[in-house]
């Protein structure tokens, strides 16, 4: 084909018209991407966006919530470092704010805020400041905003001298992790000894009774029978020992107690012993409300309450061993239902009670199982998130109730020196090169036709 002048201007326009147009388009993208943001997390375990939990507390928070973080020499990237973290929050209450301060340049400020090490972070919310230091995780600072966003930090009083799961103890059947997840959350505990006061103290935001095992006086139940009468709210984490003097509460309040220990065969597919109850599925209330997460209740017992409790609003928490029963008798050697002892689920082993009384709102729960918060087991499943629900709905912290946020699990991927060289010399060096020898030679090829 034979190219004129005439066809070489034409193809000149041709071109400089594309190029015109496709300018246009790109400065179009550009404006529509600045216009409308778009994002998808596609990484395991969604770790560049907040866990279901997080963005509940967010979500819940009124007002804007201030971050500042102090960072020598402004380190970009150590400052890269906090802005991606934040900014997950970000995404989910866009009226957090985040401030830099270069703490080598401004060592007052930072010593009045209290700064301890390079990255610290400064957190705000209603006039109340909280530190956290690297490095940090998600939970962390969901943790430090939770305490901020609580309105009050009333003591979790527990019952104790008669042999109960200790809050603060060490030992496999203790609560003391349970406790000092309730101290990164704002909560304070405190054991206030019957023996010597003259009431339960009212200013507590509730009494735990963890499964004594000896006695507890006459003395110390007709206090904690007075206390409740009063109003005050009440966690019964109730064993499959003996009550141990506490036959009148459960009378008070109307708890029917059945001997015998759940039986659930589904746990048995998981290879876990059968008198650990598994819980999937929860009745609708404030402390289950879209709550998924499995939870597991070793040696359960079920837990029912009388029809005539007058002003009570009762709520049946938790059934468990839908294709299981109350074993009854002994268990010895193996495991069967016997239809002529045993009861068939689903069997109920926990509830929720909520009453007017004295202008307040009184709450109360009681379930069969103090196993599922010992140090042994709460980080089973949902565990740990179902006992802190249990705990910030009885204090009234309604809008706290959320999903426990989950530490997110790191990819890493190894290779040795040489291997490294070859993969970041292949795409640095070796897919450049290649690219351009085949430009060039696609280029004198068709010079030369």
């Amino acid at each position: 084909m034979n190219i004129n002048r005439k066809l070489r201007f034409q193809l000149f326009v041709q071109n400089w018209v594309f190029l015109v147009l496709f300018l246009t388009l790109v400065g179009l993208l550009a404006f529509v991407t600045k216009q409308f943001h778009f994002e998808r997390d596609v990484t395991q375990s969604a770790r560049n966006q907040l866990t279901e939990g997080s963005a509940k507390v967010v979500k819940k928070m009124k007002g804007p919530v201030n971050i500042t973080a102090f960072v020598e020499n402004d380190d970009p990237a150590r400052k890269k470092l906090i802005y991606d973290f934040v900014t997950r929050y970000q995404r989910a209450k866009p009226d957090i704010t985040l401030t830099f301060v270069n703490s080598t340049k401004e060592p007052k400020r930072a010593q009045e805020a209290g700064i301890r090490k390079d990255g610290e972070l400064v957190v705000e919310y209603e006039k109340r400041t909280e530190n956290l230091v690297p490095a940090y995780t998600e939970r962390d600072l969901t943790n430090l905003l939770m305490r901020l966003a609580r309105s009050r930090a009333r003591a979790v009083m527990y019952l104790d001298g008669h042999g109960e799961r200790s809050l603060i103890g060490e030992k496999n059947h203790d609560l003391g992790e349970f406790g000092h997840q309730l101290g990164t959350k704002g909560f304070k505990l405190a054991n206030p000894d019957l023996t010597l006061l003259q009431e339960v103290p009212r200013n507590g935001a509730m009494l735990v009774i963890a499964g004594p095992q000896v006695d507890v006086s006459e003395a110390e139940v007709k206090k904690i029978i007075k206390y409740v009468a009063g109003g005050g709210n009440l966690l019964w984490l109730v064993d499959q020992e003996s009550l141990h003097g506490l036959q009148p509460l459960a009378e008070y309040l109307g708890v029917v107690l059945t001997p015998g220990i759940v039986i659930d065969p589904t746990a048995q597919q998981l290879n876990i012993d059968p008198k650990t109850a598994i819980a999937r599925q929860y009745m609708e209330h404030p402390v289950t409300k879209e709550f998924t997460l499995p939870t597991f209740f070793p040696e359960a017992r079920q837990i029912e309450i009388k029809d005539t409790l007058g002003d009570w609003q009762v709520t049946r928490l938790i059934s468990v061993a839908q294709q299981g029963w109350l074993e009854t008798g002994k268990l010895d050697g193996k495991i069967d239902f016997d239809n002529k002892r045993d009861i068939p689920g689903p069997v109920n082993i926990a509830v929720a009670m909520e009453r007017k009384a004295e202008h307040i709102t009184q709450r109360v729960v009681v379930v069969g199982n103090g196993s599922f918060l010992a140090n042994t087991f709460i980080a089973n499943g949902g565990n740990l998130s179902l006992g802190v629900n249990m705990v910030n709905w009885l204090a009234g912290d309604d809008n706290l109730i959320s999903i426990q946020p989950n530490l997110l699990k790191d990819v890493t991927v190894n290779y040795t020196k040489t291997q490294g060289l070859l993969i970041f010399g292949g795409f640095i060096l070796v897919l450049p090169i290649a690219f351009l020898v085949a430009g060039v030679m696609i280029w004198r090829r068709r010079r030369t036709r």
